[in-house]
């Protein structure tokens, strides 16, 4: 057994199609959820500004963490 290895890394976190699907999920969540989310919630969908606004700040707040996720594992 190799002890270089750090005992928390995870073979699917090694995956180069995983890293670039987290990267992007984690641009879209930042960008488009409190943006073009909330404007279709809100304009399209009929749902009230203040839900639609909750909801966009949510993913926004979804996306931070997935960055900050990303940053500790070193992955981006």
């Amino acid at each position: 057994m190799n002890m270089d290895k750090r005992e928390d890394s995870h073979p699917l976190l090694n995956s180069k199609y995983l890293k670039t699907f987290l990267t992007l999920l984690t641009v879209v969540l930042i960008f488009v959820g409190p943006t073009y989310f909330v404007l279709f919630l809100w304009r399209g969908l009929n749902f009230n500004y203040t839900l639609s606004m909750t909801l966009g700040f949510s993913l926004f707040v979804i996306g931070l963490v997935l960055l900050a996720f990303l940053i500790r594992k070193k992955m981006i």
